[in-house]
């Protein structure tokens, strides 16, 4: 579905929504109060400024007992094979954010990925599925990156643990064309990217990958991530709780300069390999 005429259906959703709570008698603070989210967050659907997650979409069903039409037009919209299911919304917000923080412990992050990076870290995590699938998985990708090319683009900061620069993913001539690539975003000031060393040792985020994303129109949320799993979360005080976790590891981090040199040796040296072989 293309961009435009999934934003259309995402209208559609909330007008329908709107209809139906209207017709129920319902504010938009009480059916938020029953399906576990603020009146706020009701109206930013209904305006399809942001996009609810399945649960919630299955708890509207439930409230204004509309035999799961909610429900459907969420798995439809959020429905895309490229994509595992708990990162589909994210894609959404992230069309929509002011601003991105991210913190990646061990792979570079796909907004920043190359294709040959995607297509092996692909490859790594899906042995089995044919060219086809990796395909569409490495250009999924790209399209999301070209959210950083666009006028409008968010505020993007990202701090790399230096795992993220060491582990040879794709071989070493991959390795030098995605941290040479990351270096042009970096002198380019399409991204501020700062390395967690080594030396920092125990950090506030051992746990996984952590995102922030704030918005123009509505509250931040965030998101974190493991091997199989994740989750976004827009509980204020959560939110908030892992804005200070992203706070400590920027202090901890390299300066923006002494992380560009760290990039760019770490570049040199997986050329040095590319030049041996």
């Amino acid at each position: 579905m293309a961009n435009g005429s999934r934003q259309a259906a995402w209208e559609f959703f909330g007008t329908e929504l709107k209809r139906r709570r209207e017709d129920a008698g319902i504010t938009q603070v009480e059916l938020g109060a029953r399906v576990f989210v603020s009146g706020g967050y009701i109206g930013q659907f209904e305006q399809a400024i942001r996009k609810p997650q399945l649960d919630v979409a299955q708890r509207i069903d439930e409230t204004l007992q509309t035999d799961g039409i909610f429900e459907r037009l969420c798995r439809k919209l959020i429905d895309d094979p490229r994509y595992a299911d708990y990162f589909a919304g994210v894609v959404e917000l992230e069309r929509l954010a002011t601003k991105i923080c991210e913190f990646a412990p061990t792979v570079v992050p796909g907004l920043l990925q190359t294709a040959d990076y995607a297509r092996a870290v692909t490859i790594a995590a899906n042995p089995f599925k044919p060219n086809s699938y990796v395909d569409e998985i490495v250009t999924a990708r790209l399209e999301r990156a070209l959210a950083l090319d666009d006028a409008t683009r968010p505020e993007y900061w990202v701090t790399l643990h230096e795992n993220v620069l060491r582990i040879p993913m794709g071989g070493p001539q991959a390795m030098t064309a995605q941290l040479d690539h990351i270096s042009r975003l970096i002198r380019e000031r399409t991204a501020v990217v700062t390395v967690l060393p080594y030396e920092a040792g125990a950090h506030a985020a051992m746990t996984g990958d952590l995102r922030l994303m704030d918005f123009e129109d509505a509250p931040p949320v965030a998101y974190t991530e493991t091997s199989f799993s994740g989750t976004l979360v827009d509980v204020p005080a959560v939110v908030k709780r892992a804005q200070r976790a992203y706070d400590l590891l920027r202090v901890a981090a390299l300066s923006p300069e002494a992380s560009l040199a760290l990039i760019q040796s770490a570049a040199e040296d997986f050329r040095r390999c590319t030049s041996t072989t």
